[in-house]
């Protein structure tokens, strides 16, 4: 293959247009599976459907070979990135033989596609780095999150645990009633029945209202405090954390760089010609004098 067919192929691959294709083939892939979802569409258009993602899946292949083909004479370079890699075994695993008979499998392979658009779109690639790199600052947020859970879960259980043994019984359930509250989800009605007790507030189960207490103030601050820390404190700090990934994120790839390896080579091997053909033409010049 000549040096010519992999810079034009490079260059192709490379471009604007080529790319803007590939992210319409990705989000017309979202769209054939968005419409397998439905049964009356895939009784009437089953057959059209298939042979559409037939056809995506041969272009998402071409795709790849033209990637490939771009880096010739060291077409292995193309597994060098993170997102290559990715690209090439969601199409791998959707050339598999035999999945036909496992029909959830061969759909979420389909559904995987519409990843590829992080690949496409560099915004996104931004907000996945900055969410991979804020993971262990988070993972330790998220542990504040759980002894925040079960120190407010045990003292709901001591605090209102006869008077609402449907949200407060045991430890398990307190934890489903704090995780509901995070949300903001009915959190209200919660505090009512601690407020009013069981008996003027009913339960969902009202069968289980036997001892019903009210302790209007312990309900307030209980509340109120697990609220303002669980969502407004700690969410914030979380967003927090994103952001400054972000950021980081940002001034990272706004710094430069170092050429990839494959550039080094080439850089490389086009000196170490320039040299021979210095020596190669000092040697023409001693032997014509």
């Amino acid at each position: 293959m000549s040096r010519s067919v992999p810079n034009s192929l490079s260059r192709l691959v490379e471009s604007a247009p080529f790319n803007r294709f590939v992210t319409a083939i990705i989000l017309f892939a979202a769209v054939l599976v968005g419409l397998e979802t439905y049964p009356v569409l895939m009784e009437r258009f089953g057959p059209a459907l298939h042979l559409l993602n037939n056809l995506v899946l041969a272009l998402f292949a071409l795709e790849v070979l033209l990637r490939m083909a771009a880096l010739w004479p060291r077409p292995l370079r193309y597994f060098q990135s993170g997102w290559n890699v990715f690209d090439f075994a969601i199409v791998a695993f959707s050339l598999l033989p035999g999945l036909g008979a496992y029909a959830v499998a061969a759909r979420l392979l389909r559904l995987l596609r519409v990843l590829r658009l992080i690949r496409t779109l560099p915004d996104l690639q931004i907000i996945l780095g900055a969410l991979l790199r804020s993971i262990p600052s988070i993972g330790w947020v998220l542990v504040l999150m759980l002894l925040l859970l079960y120190i407010y879960a045990v003292a709901g259980v001591f605090l209102f645990g006869q008077g609402d043994p449907f949200h407060f019984g045991n430890l398990h359930t307190a934890l489903l009633t704090l995780f509901s509250i995070l949300t903001l989800e009915g959190w209200v009605d919660i505090l009512r029945i601690q407020y009013f007790g069981c008996d003027r507030f009913e339960l969902p189960d009202p069968a289980l209202c036997t001892q019903p207490t009210a302790e209007p103030l312990l309900a307030v601050v209980y509340m109120v405090s697990f609220v303002l820390l669980g969502t407004l404190v700690f969410l914030n700090l979380l967003v927090g954390i994103v952001v400054n990934s972000m950021d980081e994120m940002r001034k990272s790839l706004q710094e430069p760089q170092l050429p990839p390896s494959g550039s080094l080579e080439q850089l490389q091997e086009v000196q170490a010609r320039l040299r021979e053909a210095q020596r190669m033409l000092e040697g023409l010049i001693k032997t014509r004098d």
